[in-house]
């Protein structure tokens, strides 16, 4: 195949300063992503920033968390698809691109994927010029299949819900026996995934914490970056910011109901993203500080708190509470998006933490992936009301347990890495040598090394 056909999007670096970006190219860019949402262009909106050119973040208010220490999200809803995830798929396909393992009209790309992986997928598959084919439980949200459909792929549906990762694997068996030119693009193992949060969300973090110090937020660095786990990719910022930050904790978080790292349990949940019943083999477990569970049920609820219009009137109705802010918060949280925003509160209490001190954390969706989960809630519970909502206030943001919480001493980090075993080296062809290497950060520092080589190739292939 001719190499010039093949389609090539930004670097990492362009990822993370999208103002590097060739001027024609970041104009029509953002003019396509408001009239034309599918043209391969807009692979060079793949950042974390806003058609302005502003950062997505949100400063949580303290009248919701009830802690004193700043809580920052970063929002995903302004990405392609409406989900930093796109960034985590085209990571992945321009590293096996680059590598001269995919072609474009000869490989069917696969994304094995609970759900915004998928959806990256289906989205960045068919915009680089390549068949695609999403794996998903079948009790995920209509809505992700519908996207999945939309975006110009088809889907795959597993046995099972969201921690259901095992009956993913046995299918990407299953399509690799079928044909060579099924590729598995698995999120679960693919470093592009992992290079993507390290470098472009974990700097992103860095350079709104100089702004805020400007505005008289925080003291200027990054106490804790907080984030569950689905493939374990975006919580690959900590490692950077724990660089940078000698003092970053770096947080995981599990649902109660599948708590594999906290406990090596197992079970289901509707934590939609995250809790996926093993542990990636792109987490670097051994540098994290402390893995803390969180209650799906709180998670649902408290999103449909804050997106249901009896619950944003409430809301907006404390003091201190402006319906500005409320309604933004109900544009840019999902249910991992809540589940991260309660770790973050949690992590605020367990550490103690000041004003001084920032935290960050993930928004990775929004409530459009959620409608008919929210009406799931509502036909069992009963329709939102004022009491309702002030229950909810109260007792999911107001009074965040500290209850399951482990920290990460040497025993307990090395129990963590060793769970990788039973998945990737019983299952998935892994070698123990490499599993033992991971158990050193020399290991990730030389993983991290590869940005620049691959922003050098790219450039290179591309030709500007």
């Amino acid at each position: 195949m001719n190499k010039n056909k093949l389609v090539w999007g930004p670097t990492f670096d362009e990822m993370l300063h999208p103002e590097s970006i060739k001027k024609d190219i970041r104009k029509k860019a953002l003019k396509a992503a408001e009239d034309s949402p599918l043209d391969p262009i807009n692979l060079f909106n793949i950042n974390w920033t806003d058609n302005q050119g502003n950062f997505c973040y949100m400063v949580i208010p303290k009248e919701l968390t009830g802690v004193d220490a700043n809580i920052i999200v970063l929002y995903g809803k302004d990405f392609p698809t409406g989900s930093h995830k796109v960034g985590a798929t085209y990571s992945v396909v321009l590293e096996k691109q680059l590598a001269g393992e995919i072609l474009p009209n000869e490989d069917t790309l696969i994304f094995p994927s609970t759900g915004n992986y998928g959806i990256g997928g289906s989205w960045t598959g068919p915009r680089m010029g390549y068949s695609t084919k999403v794996i998903l439980p079948e009790l995920m949200s209509k809505e992700r299949f519908q996207k999945i459909n939309f975006y110009g792929a088809e889907y795959i549906k597993t046995l099972g819900c969201e921690s259901s990762v095992k009956e993913i694997y046995d299918k990407c068996w299953e399509l690799r026996r079928e044909s060579p030119n099924n590729k598995i693009l698995n999120q679960f193992e693919s470093f592009g995934n992992y290079l993507f949060h390290y470098h472009v969300t974990g700097n992103t973090i860095s350079e709104i914490t100089k702004i805020l110090h400007d505005q008289g937020i925080g003291n200027g660095r990054v106490s804790a970056f907080i984030s569950s786990m689905g493939s374990a990719g975006t919580i690959a910022s900590g490692d950077r910011l724990k660089q940078l930050y000698s003092e970053a904790k770096i947080v995981g978080l599990e649902p109660i109901k599948c708590p594999t790292i906290y406990n090596n349990g197992y079970g289901d949940h509707d934590i939609q993203g995250i809790g996926d019943k093993h542990v990636t083999w792109i987490h670097n477990v051994m540098n994290m500080d402390a893995i803390m569970c969180i209650d799906d049920i709180e998670c649902k609820k408290g999103l449909q708190l804050l997106t249901d219009e009896v619950g944003k009137e409430y809301l907006s109705s404390q003091p201190n509470i402006s319906k500005d802010k409320i309604n933004k918060l109900s544009e840019i949280l999902g249910i991992s998006g809540v589940c991260n925003l309660l770790g973050a509160i949690k992590t605020a209490k367990y550490y103690e933490m000041t004003d001084r001190d920032n935290i960050f954390t993930i928004c990775t969706d929004t409530i459009d992936r959620y409608y008919s989960t929210m009406e799931e809630l509502t036909q069992k519970f009963g329709k939102m009301n004022k009491t309702e909502a002030a229950v909810r206030y109260h007792s999911i943001f107001q009074k965040v347990k500290l209850d399951y919480v482990e920290e990460g001493a040497f025993k307990n980090r090395k129990r963590w890495h060793n769970l990788k075993y039973y998945t990737w080296v019983e299952q998935q062809g892994k070698t123990v040598q490499e599993l033992d290497a991971q158990k050193s950060q020399d290991y990730w520092i030389e993983k991290q090394s590869q940005v620049e080589a691959i922003d050098k190739r790219l450039q290179e292939a591309r030709g500007f």
